[in-house]
């Protein structure tokens, strides 16, 4: 499998809900990156899919994937509803993927926090989205939840 086909094969599993798929991708050792989640490491990347995948009900597309010996890229969005306010997001993603031993590495994803904040939070996104106070909150609730999940696992 070459490296454009290890991110489609990704996002393939990622819209069919399918964690343990998305996960395959990954190194063992893989560093995984976001804004709402920061810098996620081996099976912390790993556990963050599965949380969010658990139960999740979502859409998501992606496009634009390339890829050489070394780095890609892809496009994707994923529409759901935010769990913690049951507000409808649509989250627009920037990817970028480095490979070694035919596996992902190094993960990292793009995407305006203040844009995905006024989705999920509403108003109170909208005003304080783009706050480092609201970003810092947002990540220590998402690691809280994640830290909870792998030691229920």
């Amino acid at each position: 499998m070459n490296n454009e086909q290890l991110i489609a094969n990704f996002y393939k599993s990622f819209a069919a809900g399918d964690a343990e798929g998305m996960v395959s991708n990954y190194a063992d050792d893989i560093t995984f990156k976001d804004p709402a989640f920061g810098l996620l490491k081996g099976n912390d990347a790993k556990n963050m899919w599965r949380m969010l995948l658990k139960n999740a009900e979502l859409k998501v597309t992606a496009d634009n994937i390339t890829a050489d010996n070394n780095t890609g890229s892809a496009s994707w969005v994923a529409i759901y509803k935010f769990s913690l306010t049951g507000r409808r997001v649509v989250n627009k993603v920037s990817a970028k993927f480095e490979f070694k031993g035919g596996k992902i590495i190094k993960h990292t994803d793009y995407f305006s926090f203040w844009k995905w904040a006024a989705q999920a939070f509403g108003l109170k996104g909208y005003l304080l989205g783009w706050t480092p106070l609201m970003k810092s909150k947002v990540r220590q609730q998402a690691l809280a939840r994640l830290n909870k999940f792998s030691n229920n696992k």
